[in-house]
């Protein structure tokens, strides 16, 4: 009788096994989930990619996704949304991803050369430094015993394994060295460069700034393999876009300068056909923009609503909370303005409402 019910019992789980088994194609079906530096989500099947700071992908439902856009809107002084743009840059290089780098105020060689360095024995040295401040402090034999153990580890060097892993942590006291540099395909967008050279492309009906630059991402994605569209031969990779202090007087738009400008519409135009082009190719965008110069809420209101994700900056430098003691151990506040609902009903949003960021041993993070 025991042997007829464990019969029946694997009779019954294999059906249920192949009932629910998803048939995997054989030219390779999931090619995108093995992609470097991306890991599919868990609840909606999207594949993400690290926004180079592990305690903001964990506030946006674990990273950001493949297609989508990131909007940073810019503390006043722009020194923690620079931050921001960097980290994510970083976090391409040393995955390998190709980068696209525009700027109207800074060439994109000039910002490649203050990348941070990777940081990836950030639980080893962290834990070095735990020990030797317990000793300094302590004084105690077992103390100093723990620290010497620790100081004695070697550090971890930068390796192909290493890399392969979701989410790296960053030295901001130290530059990334040129060899990692030097092996990632990248492009770059200097506005100024670009208007001497092309100054025949059509407005079309948006500032300049902002139609030679869509012109420029979309001759990359189409050229380099990126379009989803077309099949590819050789192996796929991610184009990581970044667009520094995007709305602000250097694009040839005056938002920034007065409540009802010129063409009202000309950045919300830009983000409708860049959006367009994310969604059909292998690529993720993060834009800086100076919210607080835009007089005109209404195009802030439809800003956001043309990006996948919003993330607010308020450093506390110049204002009161810099001298409160409630905000003694940081530097500013994060405002999660939107996430985006991607194969689902509902976003991932964070149970935490009150965050905050500081630099905590030359590294930021997000608490």
């Amino acid at each position: 009788m025991a042997a007829l019910a464990t019969g029946g019992g694997l009779m019954r789980s294999e059906k249920a096994a192949t009932s629910f088994q998803r048939k995997v194609p054989e030219d390779g079906g999931g090619r995108l989930a093995v992609l470097p530096g991306t890991r599919p989500s868990v609840r909606h099947g999207q594949l993400l990619l690290s926004s180079g700071l592990p305690s903001l992908d964990s506030v946006l439902g674990g990273g950001l996704a493949v297609g989508t856009l990131l909007l940073i809107e810019e503390d006043v002084y722009g020194i923690y949304s620079n931050l921001l743009f960097k980290h994510f840059l970083a976090e391409g290089i040393v995955c390998g991803h190709n980068l696209f780098i525009a700027s109207a105020k800074e060439e994109p060689a000039d910002i490649l050369k203050e990348i941070p360095s990777p940081l990836l024995n950030t639980s080893i040295d962290e834990t070095r430094e735990e020990a030797i401040a317990m000793k300094c402090k302590e004084g105690s034999e077992e103390s100093m015993k723990i620290a010497w153990r620790y100081q004695n580890i070697p550090k971890i060097e930068v390796t192909q394994k290493a890399c392969s892993k979701f989410g790296h942590y960053f030295d901001l006291s130290k530059t990334m060295a040129p060899e990692l540099i030097q092996n990632i395909k990248w492009h770059g967008f200097f506005l100024h460069e670009e208007t001497t050279l092309c100054p025949s492309i059509k407005s079309c009906n948006m500032a300049y700034g902002y139609t030679r630059l869509l012109h420029s991402i979309q001759t990359v994605i189409s050229q380099e393999g990126f379009d989803g569209f077309i099949p590819q031969k050789k192996q796929r990779n991610v184009l990581r876009i970044g667009i520094q202090n995007l709305g602000s007087v250097l694009w040839g738009d005056d938002i920034c300068c007065t409540e009802d400008p010129q063409n009202i519409h000309s950045l919300t135009k830009f983000l409708y056909a860049l959006r367009g082009l994310l969604r059909t190719s292998l690529s993720a965008c993060i834009i800086t923009i100076p919210a607080h110069l835009i007089q005109n809420k209404a195009i802030m209101e439809r800003v956001t609503n043309l990006s996948d994700t919003v993330v607010g900056l308020e450093s506390f430098i110049g204002s009161e909370r810099e001298t409160n003691p409630l905000y003694k151990d940081y530097h500013g506040l994060v405002h999660i303005r939107q996430i985006p609902r991607l194969n689902s009903m509902i976003c991932d949003v964070s149970d935490m409402k009150d965050l905050a960021f500081r630099l905590k041993r030359k590294l930021l993070t997000i608490e």
